[in-house]
């Protein structure tokens, strides 16, 4: 009979992680990512707290993550400790063990429940070069008044058809202090996305407004994720996941 695995101990301390994917680091994938991470807690002597079974794995919760080649300002995922230890210490190991471009920028401490669920929608901006900025407001005008906006997407599990319109909760040419000066050879669009099953990314609204106005992009967009988190319906903004028991860090 084969012998059992010893059995770990819960975790005594749950930490949430905030932390950024920047420059040439956004095409980092979630596996590569994940693999880094796990590295990284290791260098930085976090006591981790690990799952039971044959082949134990520190207990690291990852939730929301970006499309690989995306930047963002908001990634997301939880750690369970074996060891009760200030929020703001492994905050500045982790950053320091992780290269420059994946940056830890907030450690909070969990206050139960999941993480996941609070991850309702994502904030984004897509910087679209060669695109003409003056075509912009009548292609989204048009998105937007359509019930439903059809577009194809190749999956793990062949080409997929699916409604981009259902997810938008805002749409529009941003202006303001998050964007560059104008260029009218250059659009610069800001856009909040509900999440749901499948997830709608920013370049399946740039799909749809091909589609539906020939809106199209002949240069690769460049999208960044500036908040994920709780949405509110009333103002269709998206909140701060980690504003419920923030520890002072």
């Amino acid at each position: 009979m084969r012998e059992q695995p010893e059995q770990q101990a819960p975790p005594v301390q749950r930490l949430r992680v905030r932390y950024a994917k920047r420059g040439r680091l956004r095409f980092t994938s979630h596996r590569d990512f994940s693999r880094a991470f796990e590295r990284a807690v290791v260098r930085a002597r976090v006591p981790m707290a690990y799952s039971s079974g044959f082949h134990p794995h520190p207990r690291i919760s990852y939730a929301g993550a970006a499309p690989t080649g995306a930047a963002s300002e908001a990634e997301y995922l939880e750690i369970g400790l074996s060891a009760v230890t200030e929020p703001g210490a492994v905050l500045a190991a982790l950053d320091e063990a992780l290269p420059p471009g994946l940056d830890v920028l907030e450690v909070v401490a969990s206050p139960g429940g999941s993480l996941a669920d609070l991850l309702e929608a994502s904030h984004w901006l897509s910087t679209v070069p060669d695109l003409a900025a003056e075509a912009a407001p009548g292609a989204i005008e048009a998105f937007l008044a359509a019930e439903e906006v059809p577009v194809e997407r190749m999956t793990k599990k062949g080409l997929r058809t699916f409604d981009a319109r259902g997810a938008v909760v805002s749409l529009r040419v941003a202006t303001g202090p998050l964007t560059p000066a104008p260029d009218p050879e250059c659009a610069i669009l800001e856009m909040v996305l509900r999440h749901g099953t499948p997830t709608v990314r920013p370049d399946d609204v740039l799909a749809g407004l091909c589609s539906i106005a020939g809106l199209e992009a002949r240069s690769a967009p460049f999208h960044e994720r500036l908040a994920q988190g709780p949405l509110d319906e009333q103002t269709g903004t998206v909140g701060d996941p980690l504003a419920v028991n923030r520890d002072t860090v």
